[in-house]
Parts: C-alpha cells; structure tokens; sequence
C-alpha cells in the first residue's frame, strides 16, 4: 500500500517534491519508494528529467490498475478494523416464545442494529430444555429464556425483563366466572404445562397440592390450543395474555401475592468473538442507563409536593 501511493501521488502530481508534500515525506525517501516499486514490478513507470516527470506507457497501464487495487485494499482495511470492533459479523441469538409475545426480543435486537447495521443478527425459536446446550455447542450466541433453568458452568445469564403468571382457563369453566382464581380452587384441576413448569409447581405449593399434570405440548401456543380443546388450566406468563387470544380461552388473575417470572438472556462467559463482545458492552451499558432511569422516576414518584 505503501508503494501504491507514493506511484499514485507522483502520478497525479507529476512532480516528485509537490507529491512527497502531498504525502508528508522527505522526497529522497518517495524516490527510493518509487524506484524500489519499479523494480518489484520490473517495469519503469516514470520518465524523469530534471525538469519533467512522465508516466512511461507501462506507468499509464499501472496507475490504472494500481488506483483500483488501492480502493480495495483500503476498503479491505477499514473492514478488518470493523471486524474487529465488533461492527461486522453475525450473531445466532435463540429465543423462547414468551420473550417475543412480551416484546423483549424485538426491542433488544432492533436497539442494537440501530447501532450496529452491520451485524448480521439470526434468530429462532428454541426449545428451553435445549437453549443451555446449544449456547455451550458455539450453536447460539445468546439465548433469552425464563428461569430458572440448569445452565452449564460455561453459562451465565442476565435478567432483561420481569412478568408474572397467569391462569389460562376453557371459557366453559365455571372458574371463567371468577374475576381472580385462587391456588386452593385449582386442587382438583387438570393442568398442562408450557416448558417452565414453575409456575403450576407454585400454584400447587400455595394451594397445598399436588398438580394433576395431563400434557407438556412444548411452547405456549401448544399449551394454549391444549387449553382451549377444555377439560385442563395452564399457569403461563401475564405477557401472554396480553398478545395472544385463542378461541375458547379466558386468562384469569391468580389471587394472592404475584407469582413473578422473568426472561433473561444467556450467553457463553469467556467468548472472544469480537461482535459477541460488542453485543455485550452495548447490553451492559444499556443496562446500566435503563437502572439510573428507573431510579431517576423512583426518586421523582416520592417527591414530597
């Protein structure tokens, strides 16, 4: 690169000292580049006299090329530096269905490609069982999920969001006709159970029971469809039932204190690819700005008048 643009400068000046200004070297330091260039290259690029300085017929045919390669290479250099800063690359980020009914996974990754148009961001639905292994396999890169859940030791995660759980019941059901259902009125119920099951096992401890589990379809539409077929309630996350309303399914309060949940994002602890670590600084500066603003509201809400 060096030698392409000591040739192009002299070319474009035809003049070694106006060319050596343009670049910010010594001029006897831009003739040895050049005449170093005409050697590697075996051809003379340069008529030079005292007076003048000309492209030979071989030089002409160079430049040309030599301002191509140039443009590449410069290009090629900005890319790398890029790369390297983590505004190139592609990330394989993997989610359960409740992180996208709650809008979670749309407004992480859009802020992020807001700032980083470059990366190229995959997604897909996963099984949660399977999120913990596909992350430490260097399948997936992040994966948002709702704990708890067993996570290898190579695994740590963060919590994005906080929910809490909700009662999926058949329209038909005289529990429909309640306003809030209470743990105890489900002892003698059927239920089905999305992926995180800790919902329903709470339910029944506050109750004092046991659930009566008929099914675990997978994700939470395939817990819903199973609700709404009757004879069975699902616990399943309050942003549910917000998005989504299936034919012959009411969503009910659960009385008492709230059973919280939560959606957190995973991801590997030492990994060194460098737009994994970008997503990382630009989560946890994020993170940290959205504390300061809810302390900020906080502090303002108890503001004596």
């Amino acid at each position: 690169m060096r030698h392409l643009r000591c040739i192009l400068a002299v070319a474009e000046h035809l003049h070694f000292s106006r060319a050596a200004d343009a670049l910010d070297i010594a001029a006897p330091s831009l003739t040895r580049t050049v005449q170093e260039a005409e050697r590697l290259i075996g051809a003379r690029l340069f008529y030079r006299t005292k007076r003048t300085v000309e492209l030979t017929a071989a030089g002409a045919a160079y430049v040309d090329q030599a301002r191509i390669a140039l443009d590449h290479l410069t290009r090629a250099s900005e890319v790398a530096r890029a790369a390297e800063r983590g505004e190139l690359g592609r990330l394989e980020i993997g989610y359960v269905s409740s992180a996208a009914y709650s809008g979670v996974l749309q407004q992480t990754i859009g802020d992020f490609r807001a700032g980083h148009p470059r990366v190229d961001i995959a997604v897909r639905e996963v099984l949660m069982e399977r999120a913990g292994v596909m992350l430490e396999d260097a399948q997936l890169d992040f994966a948002f999920f709702r704990p708890p859940m067993p996570l290898p030791e190579s695994i740590v995660s963060t919590t994005v969001a906080k929910d809490t759980f909700v009662l999926a019941v058949p329209d038909d059901s005289p529990l429909a006709l309640f306003d809030e259902v209470s743990p105890a009125q489900l002892r003698h119920e059927s239920f089905v159970l999305p992926e995180q099951p800790y919902g329903a096992m709470e339910v029944g401890r506050r109750g004092r029971f046991v659930p009566d589990v008929v099914g675990q379809p997978g994700t939470l539409t395939s817990v819903l469809a199973r609700v709404s077929l009757g004879g069975c309630v699902a616990v399943v996350p309050g942003a549910l039932s917000r998005c989504v309303a299936l034919p012959r399914v009411v969503y009910k309060t659960i009385s008492g204190r709230p059973i919280a949940t939560e959606i957190a994002l995973a991801s590997r602890k030492h990994d060194r690819a460098p737009a994994v670590r970008a997503f990382l600084a630009w989560f946890s500066t994020r993170a940290a700005r959205q504390t300061v603003q809810r302390e900020t509201r906080s502090r303002r809400s108890i503001r004596p008048d």
